[in-house]
């Protein structure tokens, strides 16, 4: 299969800027087969690796939770302080050490190689990003402790007997602790100017009154945190005086939240009057140095602020062009901006604002998903075993949430891979994008490549279970395009909101870099969303909010996106015939997530190993 894929990119000029900000970041891998000798070298490491991998799970008990790990510790959350914040970045750097002075490089197989060179970098990073580890806002509208909780009770701790019931209350008797922990943290930093602007706080409190609502709260219907353990010990077909026990300990537990939630609420009230003014990152103590740091870390490249800024405005420039394309394919007369306002206000394009319309979007993603996937043997090798299910963000974070996100499944299959959609407010799904967020966040996107990820057994597991926004990311815009080449985006109308999305996140790299770096306002950024894309105003708010409490996240998936598409195009003009889109994504999959450089050096030496044969 060959296809045209330069107009994706933004021209040959920065094709190479992406290029040259990538630099090769450890010793290139060997490829060549390995002696039987060698190969115990390998072993070694790995058994190494899954000890170091031991280690961490029993610091973490809430990491294990995730994981789907049951064991003593599954009713624990695990310590959150600043000091194990600390003991865990020494832990890293001692560990770095060892596997320098104790294993021959030279002497691995190629995948035992690469993990070294993974290992190796991601403490690296580690040292770059330890002395902005307070920078962050413990509290925030996009996420923190006082959501986590209610997602980990309902989603993460699974209730399969008596014992992790009795494991459940325990957890949520635990509750109060971890809160506490969280708050003094945040009262640290604020102590130290880290604090998030002033509009955040209202959606924080909002957030955690919402947990803090219902039975066995209040009067009102139950919450959800306590409908759904009390359907999980259902299940269980417990002795009803068992049963009865159980309840009275978990509503006691559930009851301690209030206490701690109400001094949350009254911490943030505190901390909103003496709020710092101005949105970016620049406002923090050594905002400039913790900015690049982020961009750094999100890109996994060397791209300045101001570089990452002009590749944002080309491409927006770029997919401005491709939608006046299909302004003329389907007749419709006026400017760019006033198609954006067309397809903003015109009815066709929304499902109803009720639960019935919230039901056939959610019907409809699912469709679009089990369609393709019908298609995903003729482009891909390797393909996702795990369920995906597609599911509305819940009530109590919904307002504050983002559009849509994706949680990966659990490696034993215990919990599904879950493709998120925020159904507060229908006027902001349209139903125009409905494809390429599907494809996103299920096939052949994040489900795909976690999924096949986290069953890559035959690696450590912080490679299975670790991850790099540039790569992931970029993989899931990727995977909005390719289902334009598969046949898919038939209306043009959806093949306009392919485009959109993808303008979406060439626009956060104008916007990201304009807040922490050319400090922008809050207002600045929305306008210029606002101006230059088709998503609604509510949209443009949400997502710049979101983009000021995450400097720099949001840079990484035009960037990995680019690095991809480069690669592919680079490997069927090196191939031509020879070149098999199906043997290009097993590359791309098949070792988990990695820099984009290093990705760089793995397809390099397939298209080298296909050229030799």
């Amino acid at each position: 299969m060959t296809c045209t894929l330069h107009r994706l990119l933004i021209g040959t000029a920065s094709a190479a800027l992406l290029a040259a900000a990538a630099p090769v970041l450890l010793p290139a891998p060997a490829f060549a087969v390995q002696e039987a000798a060698e190969q115990t070298e390998s072993a070694r490491l790995n058994a190494w690796f899954e000890e170091v991998e031991q280690e961490d799970l029993a610091r973490n008990p809430l990491m294990k939770a995730y994981r789907g790990i049951i064991d003593e510790d599954y009713g624990l959350w695990g310590d959150v302080s600043d000091a194990f914040a600390v003991e865990t970045f020494e832990l890293g750097q001692a560990r770095l050490a060892y596997m320098r002075e104790n294993f021959d490089f030279e002497a691995l197989d190629a995948s035992a190689q690469l993990s070294w060179r993974l290992f190796e970098y991601r403490q690296e990073q580690a040292a770059m990003n330890h002395p902005f580890r307070r920078h962050g806002y413990v509290f925030n509208q996009m996420g923190g402790p006082h959501s986590q909780v209610p997602v980990v009770m309902t989603t993460i701790h699974r209730i399969n007997s008596a014992r992790t019931a009795e494991q459940w209350i325990e957890r949520a008797g635990g509750v109060p602790a971890l809160m506490a922990a969280h708050i003094a943290e945040a009262e640290a930093r604020f102590e130290l100017g880290v604090a998030p602007p002033v509009w955040v706080y209202d959606h924080v409190i909002d957030t955690a009154r919402n947990i803090i609502s219902g039975g066995p709260f209040d009067d009102g219907a139950d919450n959800d945190v306590w409908a759904i353990f009390q359907a999980s010990i259902d299940s269980l077909n417990l002795a009803d005086d068992h049963r009865a026990a159980m309840l009275a300990d978990a509503r006691e537990a559930l009851l301690s939240w209030v206490p701690a939630y109400e001094e949350l609420i009254d911490t943030m009230e505190r901390h909103r009057e003496g709020a710092a003014a101005g949105d970016g990152a620049w406002r923090l103590p050594d905002g400039d140095a913790y900015y690049a740091a982020r961009l750094v870390n999100f890109t996994t490249t060397d791209l300045t602020a101001q570089e990452v800024h002009d590749l944002g405005l080309a491409n927006v420039a770029r997919i401005h062009g491709e939608m006046r394309e299909i302004m003329d394919e389907v007749g419709f007369e006026g400017s760019l901006q006033d198609f954006f306002v067309f397809m903003r206000e015109d009815d066709q394009f929304y499902y109803p604002n009720t639960d019935e319309g919230r039901e056939a979007y959610l019907a409809e993603a699912t469709r679009l998903i089990e369609t393709i996937n019908t298609r995903l043997p003729e482009y891909f090798i390797t393909l996702p075993e795990h369920e995906l299910v597609v599911r509305r963000v819940e009530p109590f974070r919904e307002r504050s949430a983002g559009k849509a996100f994706y949680s990966r499944p659990a490696a034993d299959g215990s919990r599904p891979g879950i493709y998120y959609a925020n159904l507060y407010d229908m006027r902001e799904m349209p139903i125009y994008q409905m494809e390429a967020l599907a494809y996103h966040e299920g096939n052949p996107g994040h489900h795909m490549q976690l999924s096949i990820m986290t069953d890559l057994t035959d690696i450590p597991a912080f490679r299975r279970f670790g991850g790099f926004t540039a790569y992931s990311e970029g993989w899931g815009l990727y995977t909005e395009y390719l289902p334009l080449e598969m046949g898919y985006y038939e209306d043009p109308y959806s093949n306009f909101g392919r485009l959109a999305m993808e303008l979406w996140r060439a626009a956060r790299l104008v916007v990201d870099t304009g807040l922490h770096d050319q400090r922008w306002t809050r207002e600045e950024a929305i306008e210029y969303l606002i101006e230059n894309t088709p998503n609604p105003e509510g949209d443009a708010v949400r997502a710049i909010e979101r983009y000021i409490v995450m400097p720099g996240q949001a840079t990484a998936y035009t960037v990995g996106m680019i690095k991809i598409l480069e690669l592919r195009e680079s490997a069927e003009e090196r191939l031509g015939d020879r070149f098999d889109i199906r043997m290009f994504h097993e590359v791309i999959l098949r070792d988990g997530a990695v820099p984009l450089a290093v990705l760089e050096e793995l397809v390099d030496a397939w298209v080298e190993a296909e050229l030799a044969r």
